[in-house]
């Protein structure tokens, strides 16, 4: 059985320079495999809406659509570490209404922790999560959160202006009491530079290796969604061509009569076939 890390063993993987590999996932059945792989951590991430309810982006993703797929992942992946992602206005209204959705993760989909995307602005949030005894990681840089902000996987922090307000969000958030901090989409250089600056563990997603782990989607690294990939992704397997192949196989079998043969179906009880015989001429 997997052995289930805590934030106490991801604080000593980032002391010790161990890199944490974890992915973003939504269902049962990958979640499984997941766990069976080894992966360090979980992200039930908001992307489910593209990627999984066919959205153009995060902004129509309910709460009531991460907690669910959040309870499937955790069926799945009991021993593993799992992140909630909170959507867009689950934590924006009210500092009571953050609190009482970031209790929804923990309380009804056992997550260990939750997700927020965003700095400064949202950092009394954080602060009153953390307060209530929930664990959040901080999510700065290309935030693809809500339909009329960065929706893209642009690079962000690329020049002076935006590299110092990205610092400063970092900083805001480990003071309001994150436990780790996501950057997404930054150069290498600054991602070096807050993974030294902060004490909190650091991961990236598209943002380089100078930090203390990589996140990956599973759709874009297994080669599943149909969209082109952002640049970051490296692409380890091309399922949707084998799911393509399966099915085209299937449908001519089905088309040429091939299945169900003989061998995939369920025969009379042996002896029976007499019997049954009669049966069927009672109806004719």
């Amino acid at each position: 059985m997997v052995q289930k890390k805590t934030h106490f063993d991801f604080i000593e993987m980032k002391k010790r320079g161990e890199q944490v590999a974890w992915i973003t996932t939504y269902n049962y059945p990958m979640a499984t495999l997941v766990e069976k792989s080894g992966m360090d951590m979980i992200l039930i991430g908001d992307s489910l809406g593209m990627v999984v309810l066919g959205y153009n982006d995060t902004s129509p993703v309910t709460m009531e659509d991460c907690i669910s797929h959040c309870q499937a992942v955790r069926r799945g992946a009991p021993n593993t570490f799992c992140i909630g992602d909170m959507p867009f206005l689950s934590y924006h209204v009210s500092v009571e209404e953050s609190i009482r959705n970031a209790g929804r993760f923990i309380r009804e989909a056992q997550m260990d922790a939750v997700k927020m995307e965003g700095g400064e602005a949202i950092c009394k949030h954080i602060r009153a999560i953390t307060d209530a005894g929930i664990m959040v990681m901080g999510h700065v840089g290309s935030i693809p959160l809500g339909s009329n902000q960065i929706n893209s996987f642009e690079t962000q922090g690329r020049d002076v202006q935006n590299a110092r307000e990205i610092i400063k969000d970092a900083l805001a958030i480990q003071e309001s009491g994150a436990y780790a901090l996501l950057l997404e989409g930054t150069p290498p250089e600054l991602t070096a530079f807050l993974h030294k600056k902060l004490s909190i563990p650091v991961y990236s997603v598209g943002a380089g290796g100078p930090c203390d782990g990589q996140l990956m989607m599973w759709a874009d690294m297994l080669g599943i969604s149909q969209t082109i990939p952002p640049k970051f992704v490296k692409k380890y397997a091309s399922i949707a061509e084998i799911e393509l192949k399966a099915f085209h196989e299937y449908i001519n079998d089905v088309k040429t009569g091939v299945y169900p043969s003989k061998e995939y179906s369920y025969q009379i009880l042996e002896g029976k076939e007499k019997e049954f015989e009669e049966l069927l001429k009672e109806f004719e």
